[in-house]
């Protein structure tokens, strides 16, 4: 069963391709995908990482809540559900 992380407080120079070599060095990442402005396309400065299973994504969490990347500390914990 896969699980869905939040990342906050990316820098807006980082990519979905740069935030899934992040995660992939903790466990195999399914997708990865920082959110961008619909009008603009730019970051929003926040982003989502699925990985394969809740090992892989507790280790994660673990390792990179709190490292510096692109000089921001990230912000990572398992992705609440939205209501809709």
């Amino acid at each position: 069963m896969s699980t869905n992380i939040y990342v906050g407080n990316l820098a807006f120079s980082t990519d979905s391709a740069a935030l899934q070599k992040i995660f992939a060095e903790h466990g195999e990442v399914t997708s990865a995908q920082v959110v961008e402005d619909r009008e603009t396309q730019r970051s929003r400065g926040f982003g989502f990482v699925e990985m394969a299973s809740a090992d892989d994504a507790q280790k994660a969490i673990s390792a990179v809540d709190g490292s510096s990347v692109d000089g921001r500390q990230l912000k990572v914990n398992v992705a609440k559900e939205r209501d809709r």
